[in-house]
């Protein structure tokens, strides 16, 4: 089991919540991992605009001595002193303006990902943790599984050697599916300077590629669809992206892929060998060698048992509540270390802040651009201690 499970804090951190109602796609997954490690306290929230949503969102998430208020900032006024930390769970167009208000007001920031929706709302965020010199976490929880951290343990210790490309993809077929009953939620079905899919999947495509490599994009490629029946929205998209290192690496991102509900699946290839890991058989990596002979490792087998999550016995399969979970649970021991040393705070290896948030957000704005021009773009880095 993790070093970050064993630790015991003194006592749960106090959360809160804006967004993220029962009737949201995310809610229920951060309020269900938040709770697994009794690292936090859920303890308020403003979930949704409409009073009786977020009546049914406090009463099945248990929250006691639950108050409405009329809006997110009443409830942030008030509350705030008995808050330790609050998520951010709202569409992601609002996310800049509730996280720059929440930083202003001192409170630290856990931000469902995509951090927002275009470069000038990332910089916003950016000018007030400047200025505030506050705890901003984004949350990318695929890498909390513990076979991505044990892919990525084996590749920076070298066994694949020197990395030359990965593929990587997430594809479902939640806009195309003639069976499919209910309609996505509006702001999904609105394109901005950034297609929405890309702020939904591809960010969770450039997190994992960076988290396996340690490597940064420098130019992309892109190439966008319209399959579905929404029309004038991306709902298919490959980039292709340049990284540091020589590294190149292909990303398909679709909502309009029938027979498939996520898809998600990273392939590493090194110049001494390959790995594989597939989200729908998650305790499982494939590992080949030089002489490509290719073995399979599950939880119980992996070699860097110190490094991942063993919850429970091998055998017994983990999945995407228990990931989300290690995540939750590296977010409050590294905010219980930013309490006691805030001047000399930074993220451990499984947390990400802005500056990683930004270079998602910048690589998808140029493959954006380079659709509409049908060129490479290079990608100009931010230098950031936000990171």
């Amino acid at each position: 089991m993790s070093v970050s499970i064993q630790q015991t804090l003194a006592k749960p951190l106090k959360l809160g919540v804006i967004g993220g109602g029962v009737n949201s796609a995310v809610g229920y997954a951060h309020y269900v991992a938040s709770q697994l490690d009794n690292k936090w306290q859920m303890v308020s929230g403003f979930f949704s605009r409409d009073p009786q949503t977020n009546l049914k969102t406090a009463q099945a998430w248990h929250i006691a001595d639950f108050k409405p208020y009329e809006s997110w900032r009443d409830y942030v006024s008030v509350e705030k002193a008995n808050l330790d930390a609050i998520v951010v769970l709202t569409p992601t167009p609002m996310h800049a303006e509730v996280v720059c208000e929440l930083l202003k007001q001192n409170i630290p920031v856990i931000c469902e990902k995509a951090l927002t929706a275009s470069l000038e709302d990332s910089l916003k965020i950016k000018h007030t943790l400047d200025e505030t010199q506050g705890f901003l976490a984004v949350t990318f929880n695929y890498s909390g599984y513990s076979m991505v951290r044990e892919m990525r343990q084996r590749i920076f210790d070298g066994e694949l050697g020197k990395l030359s490309q990965i593929q990587i993809e997430m594809q479902s077929d939640a806009f195309i599916n003639k069976a499919a009953t209910g309609k996505p939620q509006a702001w999904r079905l609105k394109d901005g300077s950034i297609p929405m899919i890309l702020l939904d999947l591809a960010v969770h495509l450039h997190h994992l590629v960076h988290y396996v490599s340690g490597q940064h994009p420098r130019k992309v490629l892109g190439d966008f669809h319209n399959f579905s029946r929404y029309s004038g929205i991306v709902d298919d998209a490959y980039l292709w992206v340049d990284y540091t290192d020589s590294m190149r690496a292909a990303y398909w991102v679709s909502k309009a892929a029938y027979g498939h509900k996520n898809g998600l699946r990273i392939r590493v290839f090194g110049d001494n060998g390959s790995a594989e890991w597939f989200q729908e058989v998650p305790d499982q990596l494939m590992v080949s060698n030089a002489d490509s002979i290719m073995m399979h490792y599950n939880r119980g087998t992996a070699i860097n048992q110190d490094r991942i999550v063993e919850r429970f016995k091998p055998g017994h399969p983990t999945g995407f509540i228990e990931a989300f979970a290690n995540l939750y649970s590296d977010i409050a021991d590294n905010l219980a270390r930013y309490q006691q040393t805030p001047a000399q705070f930074e993220f451990d290896e499984n947390v990400f802040g802005w500056a990683h948030a930004h270079e998602g957000l910048n690589l998808l704005h140029k493959a954006t651009l380079s659709n509409a021009q049908g060129c490479w773009l290079d990608i100009e880095r931010q230098d950031s201690k936000h990171d």
